[in-house]
């Protein structure tokens, strides 16, 4: 068998690490200078690195291991699959019995009339799908002038061309551009962005962009509205409960389709199988990855409305697939690691003992000095990083600053936890207990007292001005 073992001294792995592996979203001669952590395995909550530090990820990898590490079952599962079979397309006419099955599963798990899957490979790839689908499905009904999708500043859909498109992340955009006929309008972030506004009337009045952009551009132009249920990446936003219902009024008034990006919120996140279901939200189409599989393997997909799929459908060949779409391992992985959420009532764990107990001693770190708000849906949460108690605050340094330094002594103290700009979040797998949580507060807590001493030290409590 080849490969390197996890016997290398860290050094040396770290060499080789930085000699051939071009890391996303990393700053190469950085990394390279520091060296890359390594990780060599996990098991529940927790990841142990080459170094034997035992961390504590609360963030469930990239927020997808939701059943948490080192569940053999899913090993199992994908070595029976791939001795019977370990690839088919499903292209020409093709199926194979593991794309059956999930695809009827999540048929049967979905909300509402969302009863079709078209798979991909992540959910970048499903986003990608997702432009390609409501553009096709305005030209089968002879509108092909419908095709302008709108989506969110600060939303994230992943990293391909088509997905960092209807993100509205703009360093994404600055590498390499982005697709035509993607517009944006602004994210509702009442905290940062509401001034003196209710939080009510500020989700109204964000929402109401949305139907501002549908006039401006032509509602015979415009063929969907694409956003998160709860932003992610872009530091755990929680909209105003007035938002999505007026979303969705807006959305129907103008006969523009609603495509909910379901690929962090998904599968238990929130506190329900899907976002949809926590905030009331009928999509035509959601976007899935992540905790499909708990990350234990790459497989996304399109959940589509009867309607969405029958007018698409009807319209001949649909031009667009991936060769690993329904790959049979990874339907198989993500098979039975719906079995294991559902069997062991894991979401029911979120609901009754992981999300009240979390809410209860994430909302005591808002007395902190350094946080300005504490905000949590099921199991995601967020820290706004301020210089002061004032709604809004920001600091002078740049953006990001002080989220990195909080980051680093979340590491230091053998807790991940991720910074956006200025904000902390965090995401851990769905299984956390009580204790687990006991220790994610009190590392959080002490990270945070550090943080708050080396910025006093270091003279960058000092708000930004206007």
């Amino acid at each position: 068998m080849t490969m390197i073992t996890n016997n290398l001294p860290t050094a040396e792995l770290q060499r080789l690490d930085a000699a051939h592996h071009f890391h996303p979203f990393t700053d190469r001669a950085a990394l390279a200078e520091k060296g890359a952590r390594v990780i060599l395995r996990g098991e529940g909550c927790w990841l142990t690195d080459s170094e034997g530090h035992r961390i504590l990820d609360g963030m469930a990898g990239l927020w997808c291991v939701n059943i948490g590490y080192g569940r053999k079952e899913l090993a199992e599962v994908a070595a029976r699959q791939m001795q019977e079979l370990p690839y088919y397309n499903t292209f020409f006419q093709t199926t194979h019995v593991p794309a059956i099955a999930l695809a009827a599963k999540l048929a049967e798990l979905a909300p509402g009339d969302l009863n079709h899957v078209f798979f991909a490979g992540s959910g970048s790839e499903a986003n990608d799908t997702n432009i390609r689908l409501v553009r096709r499905y305005w030209q089968v009904k002879e509108q092909p002038e419908k095709r302008v999708i709108i989506a969110r500043w600060n939303g994230y859909h992943g990293s391909t061309l088509g997905g960092g498109s209807l993100g509205g992340m703009k360093p994404i955009h600055a590498h390499g551009g982005k697709i035509d006929g993607i517009e944006h309008i602004n994210q509702p972030y009442w905290w940062a962005e509401g001034g003196d506004m209710s939080e009510d009337e500020f989700g109204l009045a964000r929402a109401r962009e949305l139907e501002d952009k549908i006039l401006e551009l032509g509602a015979d132009k415009v063929a969907a509205f694409i956003g998160e249920a709860v932003q992610g990446a872009g530091g755990v936003i929680i909209p105003p409960k007035t938002y999505w219902p007026e979303i969705q009024r807006i959305c129907k008034k103008y006969n523009v389709l609603l495509i909910l990006d379901e690929v962090i919120t998904g599968f238990g996140r929130t506190g329900n199988w899907f976002a949809a279901q926590t905030f009331d939200i009928k999509p035509d189409i959601i976007t899935i990855a992540k905790g499909l599989s708990s990350g234990y393997a790459p497989v996304g997909g399109s959940i589509l409305s009867d309607d969405v799929a029958e007018v698409v459908g009807s319209g001949g060949d649909f031009n667009h697939g991936y060769t690993y779409s329904g790959h049979p391992v990874a339907a198989a992985v993500a098979l039975e690691n719906l079995r294991i959420l559902q069997d062991e009532q894991i979401i029911e764990h979120v609901q009754n003992v992981a999300h009240p107990y979390l809410a209860e001693r994430w909302a005591k770190l808002a007395e902190h000095p350094l946080v300005g708000e504490a905000r949590l849906v099921g199991l995601m949460g967020s820290l706004a990083l301020v210089p002061n108690k004032t709604k809004g605050a920001k600091f002078a340094s740049e953006e990001g600053t002080v989220g990195l330094r909080a980051r680093e002594r979340c590491f230091a103290n053998d807790l991940i936890m991720r910074h956006v700009g200025d904000r902390m979040i965090i995401s851990p797998p769905l299984t956390i207990t009580p204790a687990e949580i006991d220790t994610l507060i009190e590392r959080a807590t002490k990270s945070l007292d550090e943080c708050y001493a080396g910025l006093q030290k270091d003279g960058l409590l000092v708000a930004q001005q206007g």
